[in-house]
């Protein structure tokens, strides 16, 4: 005869009732990231409906702000050109190139100061007193040094790219469990190993931060530097239609800095959620 066991009324194996089954079955329909993806979508959705009714019922000014109908037909005008290609491609190029340049920087910086405590030393304190010095203030010193060229407008770029980089993945270098390098100490895992598989793997959602604000700098930046003697590019194509009015041009403009920024933003979201699976968060 078995001894009596203590029914306790449910199970620790046994699968969850009520309204926890009826979260996770809800939360599994969506799947990663649905809510934040409509969330994305809902505030531009909404300015746009705003901007449509009020032109079509005269709300808003076209001598202030054009309808939409008169974007559109500006921007289709522009393509059959060739200009609209034209300055995108050079804008991405540019904003590209500043972007790695500067994540490179930023990212050799950040493991030089977070990996060694002479490092920290060494490198820190130079790149917060660039943190506390805007980079396009910075652009008249760059103009001596490297002219009006394009030189001048990737490395402004680079460097509003370069800070964000290096404080978030400083700060996701600092962040990891001491207790992990202990456990690689007594293990006898190499350096190489510790950092493949450990720094890496530790540092890689602050990385990924850095990354999303990173882009907004370089978007920011390539807004200033197109407009100082540039003679092609997104922003040479909207100072050239201000000197005319042309209010229409420069919307078409605006919203290629915002498609390329929202494209950008989507492409480092939709990487952070395919690296970082084997984190648990609210998100994932």
């Amino acid at each position: 005869m078995s001894a009596p066991t203590l029914d306790t009324g449910t199970r620790a194996d046994a699968p969850a009732t009520g309204p926890v089954v009826d979260e996770r079955v809800r939360l599994r329909r969506l799947g990663p990231g649905d809510g934040v993806r409509g969330g994305i979508l809902l505030g531009p959705v909404l300015l746009l409906a705003f901007w449509v009714v009020g032109s079509a019922t005269g709300f808003i000014d076209e001598r202030t702000l054009s309808a939409p109908w008169t974007v559109l037909e500006a921007a289709r005008e522009l393509w059959d050109d060739g200009r609209l290609q034209e300055g995108l491609v050079t804008s991405a190029t540019r904003a590209g190139l500043g972007l790695l340049l500067g994540v490179a920087v930023g990212l050799v910086l950040a493991l030089v100061a977070g990996l060694s405590r002479l490092g920290e030393a060494v490198v820190d304190g130079p790149v917060q007193v660039k943190r506390s010095i805007p980079s396009l203030a910075l652009i008249p010193l760059l103009i001596l040094w490297f002219g009006i060229g394009e030189e001048m407008k990737i490395y402004t770029i680079a460097l509003g790219v370069l800070v964000p980089i290096y404080i978030h993945t400083h700060n996701g270098l600092r962040s990891i469990d001491g207790r992990y390098a202990e456990l690689a100490e007594t293990i006898g895992v190499s350096r190489t190993q510790f950092v493949r598989q450990v720094v890496v793997p530790g540092a890689m959602p602050g990385f990924l931060l850095g990354m999303r604000f990173a882009v907004t700098g370089a978007l920011l930046a390539l807004v200033v530097v197109e407009q100082i003697n540039a003679t092609s590019g997104i922003g040479y194509m909207i100072t050239l239609a201000s000197s005319y009015g042309q209010t229409d041009v420069i919307i078409v403009g605006l919203v290629v800095y915002a498609v390329l920024g929202l494209v950008a933003d989507g492409a480092v979201r939709l990487i952070g959620r395919k690296v970082l699976t084997w984190r648990r968060t609210l998100e994932s």
